[in-house]
């Protein structure tokens, strides 16, 4: 059973959010890519924009959802990346990107009707 985990993400104050979604897609991306490689099935980012097109700020600039197979894998994964040199890569790079108080992450319980 594919497991999903979904985190809200936060720009840093004072990033416009094309700098964001630049730094993100060209930098950070490729962080996530290495040390899910293996363990995660999807890595998506979803980056937020308001339909109303207003630049106002709001609580959240990215939807990163990843899927593992299994609970199992998932857990493995978040283990290996406690690993201290992984932790402290991917720690340094979001404190360029991300405002790292407003991080939060779920595990996704999903329920969907049909139409």
């Amino acid at each position: 059973m594919t497991v999903t985990v979904l985190t809200l993400l936060k720009r840093r104050e004072g990033m416009s959010k094309a700098d964001f979604i630049a730094y993100y897609e060209s930098r950070h991306r490729l962080i996530g890519e290495k040390v899910l490689q293996g363990w995660a099935t999807r890595y998506q980012r979803n980056h937020l924009h308001p339909l109303d097109g207003s630049d106002q700020p709001h609580d959240f600039d990215v939807v990163l959802e990843i899927d593992f197979p299994d609970q199992q894998t998932c857990d493995a994964c978040f283990a290996a990346m406690a690993d201290p040199a992984i932790i402290g890569e991917i720690v340094a790079d979001e404190e360029r990107l991300f405002d790292r108080s407003r991080m939060r992450t779920y595990r996704v319980e999903a329920r969907a009707s049909s139409l």
